[in-house]
């Protein structure tokens, strides 16, 4: 399995990564909706970088204090889909 790892300066990048490790995992905007209990709409929300004052705050926060924030996610079951 590949390990993928993103930096997350901005909203655009964390929804991204999102959307990256989602299709790693072979899994529609549906299927993790589902899995969270949260609308499909969401999901497609935070994957196009809408952003979020918590997101915004939170990214302000790092960088203000020094702390790089990053994603890393490895390939789904390549049986899958």
């Amino acid at each position: 399995m590949a390990k993928h790892t993103a930096r997350l300066h901005a909203p655009a990048d964390f929804g991204l990564a999102i959307q990256q490790a989602r299709l790693d995992h072979f899994m529609s905007q549906q299927q993790l909706a589902e899995l969270l209990g949260i609308p499909q709409s969401t999901i497609s929300e935070i994957e196009s970088g809408k952003s979020t004052i918590y997101l915004r705050r939170l990214l302000t926060l790092a960088r203000a204090t020094g702390i790089e924030l990053t994603a890393t996610w490895e390939d789904g079951d390549a049986t899958r889909g």
